[in-house]
């Protein structure tokens, strides 16, 4: 479904991500662990079109996306859910979610899956008329996730979803995360809680200083000791 072959993503002269290549199949959950400034959210926003490559390419669905504009990736059926939620903060939860279909003109399939992300999210309902500012963090990632199924994704973008939410949050956020895959949606997630993120996925990749460094099923790079010794704390 989505291939990257061989990318390098440059701030200014200074490479963050250095021939990186990875795969998701179609169906699949897969993840991105590393440390802080390995390059895993360079990474997601490569794919997205928020930045340009270097060299490489991506592929999508068997069409080239690297270097299309974001609004075109979007188009074509791809979602970014961004680190630290990133909601329109002086509008109000409605007026977010709108903005996740504004490229949609199925009026009628926007007011079912409306209803749908409100099955699925009760607390939003509740909250429909409230602006997004004003929302608890669990609630803004509630709705990050939400805005972005309003565009019906066959591939959604996770960065750092559990990023400063409290325990019970954190479960909450992985729990929609799998039923989001469970209903058919691939999901790549970039996840600074290694464990959950490879407890939960089918493959996963390690990056490091911006190059891809161990890649396999998830189970296995739980049990890699180079893993368990930096990230697992074992």
């Amino acid at each position: 479904m989505l291939r990257l072959d061989a990318i390098t993503v440059c701030y200014g002269k200074v490479p963050a991500l250095r021939d990186v290549s990875l795969e998701v199949r179609a169906g699949e959950l897969v993840t991105l662990i590393g440390a802080n400034g390995a390059g895993k959210t360079t990474t997601l926003k490569a794919i997205s079109g928020l930045l340009r490559l270097t060299s490489g390419s991506i592929v999508f669905e068997g069409a080239a996306i690297d270097n299309a504009r974001p609004r075109d990736v979007l188009a074509r059926g791809i979602a970014h859910c961004p680190e630290g939620r990133r909601v329109f903060p002086e509008l109000t939860v409605r007026e977010n979610l709108a903005m996740g279909a504004y490229l949609r003109r199925d009026q009628e399939g926007v007011a079912r899956d409306l209803e749908r992300v409100f099955t699925k999210l009760p607390r939003l309902k509740e909250r429909v008329g409230q602006v997004a500012g004003t929302l608890s963090g669990g609630e803004q990632q509630m709705l990050a996730i939400a805005r972005a199924l309003m565009s019906r994704p066959r591939l959604m973008l996770f960065d750092e979803p559990s990023l400063g939410l409290a325990p019970n949050l954190v479960e909450q956020v992985f729990e929609i995360i799998a039923e989001i895959r469970r209903e058919g949606t691939t999901v790549l997630m970039v996840e600074q809680n290694a464990l959950a993120a490879l407890e939960m996925c089918d493959r996963a990749y390690l990056l490091e200083t911006g190059q891809m460094v161990l890649a396999g099923a998830g189970r296995d790079l739980l049990e890699n000791p180079h893993v368990r010794r930096a990230y697992l704390g074992g």
